[in-house]
């Protein structure tokens, strides 16, 4: 993971802004970038919705019983420090995005389902940096007790007209026994962000944690590389992504699940294509226990240039393991095209309709309204570029 010089961008001012009571009252234009990143403001079929903009918690509300949904900060002072959750499973010394957020907090989300309740309706949490060389710092804690379930839509984006911002995100999830958890996080960064996320969770025995991402349009920087932790026997972790780099774009992208129970099941699935930009496509499984599986598939493709490195590791030293990975970088064959142009389709076209194929989110289970918005993006990329 390459450095960056944090001190061009400011971490602080502004944590006093007036609450967003209504969401439908923002600019018709940051409507849209959020849209882009799957969170639509008019839509009223959730059961919570948190909103930081740049160092400010801007709105938070919860309309479902057994839900907790607050900025860090009240969390913070509410729970006596969230001894048990609080930097946990990061070290804040591991690097100087850990330290910036540690020393800088600007803010973030604790969600917590409570014991047994099973919240249906997703929570919709809003990361939004506006301005220039604005930098955000966010620390989030997700934590599902015992039996209970979770769907988290996160969507991150920069407004417009920002320019050389940076997002430092600290992630920590936590799921009890019997629990299950989706975390969906869509990013629409602009193509001078720096972003970098640092995420790590446990699921104790019988739960479930899927993270599905999907990344569009242009960035200026992307590094992340989740960590989950199967602690409990029969634990299962899937990680989903799809991921689009027009020219000018460099993202280091990847996952890693360890198998440390008996039963656990981890896999890791991406799909990344470049148009132009850089893509390096990470991906680890380990098991330190046995009987485990895990399989890992990372397939890019490069369309009109750019650059995919697919770095799958397996490793383990048990006996009965059951790990596999498949890997593939390659471009659109033309037979392919051929087949589709013979059936009354031009060039462009044909290679559209092979893209989106390639690029199906089906597989993440999204609610309708939110998959039928990633597919019309995704319908628009073309040969030449991404939107």
């Amino acid at each position: 993971m390459s450095s960056i010089d944090l001190s061009r961008f400011n971490f602080s001012g502004g944590e006093n802004a007036a609450p967003i009571e209504d969401l439908t009252r923002l600019p018709q234009e940051d409507q849209q970038r959020l849209v882009l990143a799957g969170i639509d403001v008019h839509d009223n079929k959730v059961s919570g919705a948190f909103m930081q903009l740049n160092h400010a918690d801007v709105h938070c509300t919860t309309r479902q019983e057994g839900l907790d949904l607050m900025d860090i900060r009240a969390a913070l002072k509410k729970f006596d420090g969230l001894p048990q959750y609080y930097w946990k499973l990061l070290d804040p010394n591991k690097d100087e995005i850990t330290r910036m957020a540690y020393e800088h907090l600007n803010g973030g989300y604790f969600v917590r389902a409570r014991k047994g309740v099973k919240i249906s309706q997703p929570v919709q949490s809003c990361m939004f940096i506006k301005g220039n060389a604005a930098g955000q710092a966010v620390h989030n804690i997700v934590v599902v007790e015992e039996g209970a379930e979770l769907n988290i839509l996160g969507g991150c984006a920069t407004s417009q007209h920002s320019n050389d911002a940076a997002h430092l995100g600290i992630t920590e999830y936590y799921v009890e026994k019997g629990g299950k958890l989706t975390f969906t996080m869509i990013h629409n960064w602009g193509d001078s962000t720096t972003v970098r996320p640092r995420s790590a969770g446990v699921v104790e025995a019988g739960g479930v944690f899927q993270n599905n991402y999907i990344l569009l349009k242009s960035v200026g920087s992307l590094e992340s590389y989740p960590r989950i932790d199967l602690n409990g026997e029969g634990a299962v972790a899937t990680f989903n992504s799809v991921i689009v780099t027009p020219t000018g774009s460099y993202v280091d992208s990847g996952s890693a699940i360890h198998l440390n129970a008996p039963h656990t099941r981890g896999e890791i699935i991406s799909r990344t294509l470049t148009t132009g930009g850089t893509i390096i496509n990470r991906g680890f499984i380990g098991a330190s226990a046995t009987p485990v599986k895990g399989h890992l598939e990372c397939k890019g493709l490069i369309v009109g240039g750019g650059r995919v490195h697919a770095i799958p590791e397996l490793d383990s030293c048990r006996d009965g393991v059951e790990l596999s990975h498949e890997a593939a970088v390659g471009k659109i064959a033309q037979e392919e095209i051929e087949y589709l142009m013979a059936r009354g389709l031009d060039e462009d076209e044909a290679t559209s309709t092979i893209v989106r194929g390639f690029l199906n989110v089906d597989i993440m289970g999204l609610p309708a309204p939110l998959k039928k918005a990633m597919d019309k993006q995704i319908s628009k990329l073309n040969a030449g570029g991404a939107m």
